[in-house]
């Protein structure tokens, strides 16, 4: 008995480290997923606990470790990475993004319980802000078959520093976690050009039609609307 319930612990504790295997999107998500095969830029708007930032994560887990589910028909990189995830707030970034791609930030014993499995999360580095708030992750990528290992580097910022702080590096992604500042967006997009990377967002529409939402839509759409503000979907 005692070997059996130390096996279903042993279980329990691979599963809790390995979200992303057991991911499987719904419709919408997978829409969302699959839209990156062929447009650089996505939107995903929902309603609050509709798994906007579920899909988020697990899709930047996928990219930064190489590790691709059989049913993934969307964007792929074929070498580690450098990609941003930001929220409005460090303290936003931290609750969202972070905990979902990491694990419950102030439990440091329960981080690898996130979307990037415990196996491949190599270093992470404090941030200076918010207790419990990560700087950056060295995320392992690769190493299965005859492709070489490597570290991907994912890190965190929020829109609230300002423009000047997302200037300079060059990036795969950037994931914005709510609906960004156009200046933001814009600074987030420029860092993705030189890699013909990606940029998702993923938000509840709160803001009406701001200048983010608009790039999304088509004339038609936007006709449709008119001034009322969009009630979620997936836009690429």
């Amino acid at each position: 008995m005692r070997a059996y319930l130390a096996l279903l612990e042993e279980l329990e504790r691979r599963r809790r480290g390995n979200s992303l295997a057991v991911y499987k999107p719904y419709d919408r998500q997978a829409e969302f997923h699959a839209a990156g095969a062929t447009n650089r830029e996505r939107l995903f708007m929902a309603g609050n606990q509709l798994g906007k930032t579920r899909a988020g994560g697990a899709e930047w887990a996928m990219h930064l470790t190489g590790r691709y589910p059989d049913w993934w028909v969307g964007k792929v990189f074929d070498q580690p990475v450098r990609l941003w995830a930001a929220g409005v707030t460090g303290e936003g970034t931290r609750d969202n993004p972070q905990r979902v791609l990491v694990g419950p930030p102030q439990q440091q014993g329960e981080w690898g319980t996130g979307m990037i499995p415990a196996d491949a999360i190599a270093d992470t580095v404090m941030g200076r802000g918010a207790p419990g708030a990560l700087d950056s992750v060295v995320v392992r990528w690769g190493g299965g078959g005859d492709v070489q290992a490597g570290e991907s580097v994912l890190s965190f910022k929020s829109y609230e520093k300002g423009r000047e702080k997302w200037q300079g590096e060059t990036l795969h992604g950037v994931w914005f976690d709510e609906e960004p500042p156009l200046d933001i967006y814009s600074e987030g997009l420029t860092r993705t050009n030189a890699t013909d990377g990606i940029t998702i967002v993923t938000f509840t529409p709160l803001l009406g039609m701001s200048d983010v939402v608009l790039r999304f839509l088509s004339a038609e759409a936007i006709q449709g609307l008119g001034s009322s503000p969009p009630q979620g979907g997936v836009a690429a």
